[in-house]
C-alpha cells in the first residue's frame, strides 16, 4: 500500500481557518439542502478582533448561527488545535489546514448576537428580582409588579410635570411676581370651588341660581326620598333630634315647614339634599358604589361622586376621597342651598358645627361667597348663650378684600 504524503498549509486563507460545523439540535443529513454564509470582523486595529467570525446557515425550516467569540463560544477551540486534511487521490498527497469548530444553534429571534450581560450585572438586586418575577413569577406576583411599575411611572410623570410647570411659572412671572401672588388671601383659592356666581344679578336669588345647585332632573329625583320630610310629624322630629339622625340645621328647619303643599315639598327636597351633602362630607375614602345608601337616587349619587369627590391612585387602584378642597366645595354649596331655604340669610355657626369646621375656615368661605357677616343670638335651643354669625346675601355684593390682618395674627401666634 502506497504511503500518503501530507503537507501542512496553515490557514486556508489569511487568518481564516477552515470552518467545521456541528448542529446542536441534530445531525445534518443532506449537505446540499443547507446554505452557508460567513461574516468577518473589519476591525484591523485589534489583532484578536480580526479573527472574529460569525457563521450563518439556512435551511427550509430553520436558520442557524455560530461564532468563535463571546460567552457562548466553545472552549475546545482555545484548549485544543483542530486540523482538517484534504487528500488528493491522484497524487496521494494530503494538505492539512488549521480548523475551528462552530457550534450551530437554531436562531429563534432576530438577534444574531448573544445578549450582553454587562447591563444585567449593573442592575440592582430589586431589578434582578423583578426580571425573575416577570419571567417565572405567579400571576399574583406579576400583577403586583405591574401595579408597582405603574405607580412609579405615575410618580415620575407627576414630578416631571410639576418641575416643568414650576420652571415655566418662574420664567414667566419672576420671583417678584410669585411673591406678590403668594401674598393673596386663601379666599382666591376657595373661589375656585364656589357655585357659579352671577355678579350682575338684579335679585339675590339670581346670584347663586338654584338650577346651578340642583338641576331639574336631580330636583325631580328628590321627590320620593324627600316625602319622609313632607309628611313628618312633631313627634318624629323630636325622636330624630334625640337620635341625632340628621344635622342640627335640618332638624331645626323641619319644625318650620310651610303649610302650602308646593312650598312644603320644595323645602323638604332642599333639606333632604342638604342633609345628604353634609353626611357625604364626613366620608374620607369612598369604598362603596352607593356610599349614601340605597334610598339615595342614582342621579344624586352620581352627582356626589362626580362633583364633590377627588380621584386618587392608591395601592394599584383608583379611589374617590373627600379632600380638603372638596370639603370646602361642599361647604359652599351647603351655604348656597341654605340661603335659598332661609330667604338668603342663614346661621353660619349652625352650619359650621354641622360641617365640623373651624370658624375661620367657615368665615373664609362665606366671605369668598360675598356674604355680609353679622352677629346674632343663636336659634332657640341651639347654644342660645353663644353669639352666632349670620351670613346675608344682599345686593350690591361687597367687594372681596384680602384678610392681611388675619394672616399677621397667625404669624404672631
Amino acid at each position: 500500500m502506497a504511503a500518503a504524503i501530507w503537507r501542512y498549509r496553515g490557514d486556508a486563507e489569511e487568518e481564516r481557518p477552515a470552518a467545521l460545523v456541528r448542529f446542536s439540535n441534530g445531525q445534518l443529513r443532506r449537505c446540499e439542502a443547507v446554505r452557508f454564509a460567513e461574516y468577518r470582523s473589519r476591525d484591523a486595529a485589534h489583532p484578536q478582533r480580526r479573527r472574529r467570525r460569525i457563521l450563518v446557515s439556512e435551511t427550509d425550516r430553520l436558520s442557524y448561527v455560530g461564532n468563535n467569540f463571546g460567552s457562548g463560544v466553545l472552549k475546545c477551540n482555545s484548549l485544543c488545535r483542530y486540523f482538517v486534511g484534504v487528500l488528493d487521490k491522484d497524487s496521494g498527497q494530503m494538505e492539512v489546514y488549521n480548523a475551528e469548530i462552530f457550534n450551530m444553534q437554531p436562531l429563534l429571534s432576530d438577534n444574531l448576537i448573544p445578549d450582553d450581560t454587562r447591563d444585567y450585572q449593573t442592575k440592582s438586586y430589586r431589578e434582578k428580582v423583578d426580571l425573575c418575577i416577570e419571567a417565572f413569577g405567579t400571576s399574583k406576583q406579576k400583577r403586583a409588579l405591574n401595579s408597582r411599575r405603574m405607580n412609579a411611572v405615575g410618580n415620575d410623570v407627576l414630578n416631571t410635570a410639576v418641575v416643568k410647570a414650576a420652571a415655566n411659572i418662574i420664567d414667566a412671572k419672576g420671583v417678584t411676581g410669585l411673591i406678590q401672588d403668594a401674598a393673596h388671601d386663601d379666599v382666591q383659592n376657595i373661589s375656585v370651588f364656589l357655585p357659579p356666581c352671577n355678579e350682575d344679578a338684579d335679585k339675590p336669588e339670581n346670584v347663586y341660581k338654584f338650577e346651578d345647585i340642583l338641576s331639574p332632573a336631580e330636583y325631580e329625583a328628590l321627590r320620593v326620598p324627600a316625602a319622609v320630610f313632607v309628611n313628618i310629624t312633631p313627634e318624629e322630629i323630636t325622636k330624630k333630634t334625640e337620635d341625632k339622625s340628621h344635622c342640627s340645621f335640618v332638624l331645626e328647619e323641619l319644625k318650620f315647614l310651610p303649610a302650602d303643599e308646593k312650598s312644603r315639598d320644595h323645602k323638604a327636597r332642599c333639606l333632604w339634599f342638604l342633609d345628604i351633602l353634609i353626611k357625604f362630607s364626613y366620608l374620607k375614602v369612598i369604598k362603596k358604589k352607593h356610599p349614601m345608601g340605597p334610598e339615595c337616587p342614582h342621579i344624586i349619587s352620581k352627582k356626589l361622586m362626580k362633583n364633590f369627590s377627588s380621584l386618587t391612585y392608591n395601592n394599584g387602584s383608583v379611589q374617590n376621597l373627600i379632600s380638603a378642597s372638596m370639603k370646602a366645595k361642599i361647604t359652599a354649596y351647603v351655604i348656597a342651598l341654605a340661603l335659598h331655604i332661609n330667604n338668603f340669610q342663614t346661621d353660619l355657626t349652625v352650619l359650621q358645627n354641622d360641617m365640623k369646621l373651624q370658624e375661620s375656615r367657615m368665615m373664609d368661605i362665606a366671605k369668598a361667597m360675598r356674604l355680609k357677616i353679622s352677629k346674632a343670638k343663636g336659634l332657640p335651643g341651639l347654644e342660645s348663650d353663644q353669639n352666632h354669625k349670620l351670613g346675608t346675601l344682599s345686593l350690591p355684593l361687597p367687594v372681596q378684600k384680602a384678610s392681611r390682618n388675619q394672616r399677621k395674627r397667625k404669624k404672631m401666634n
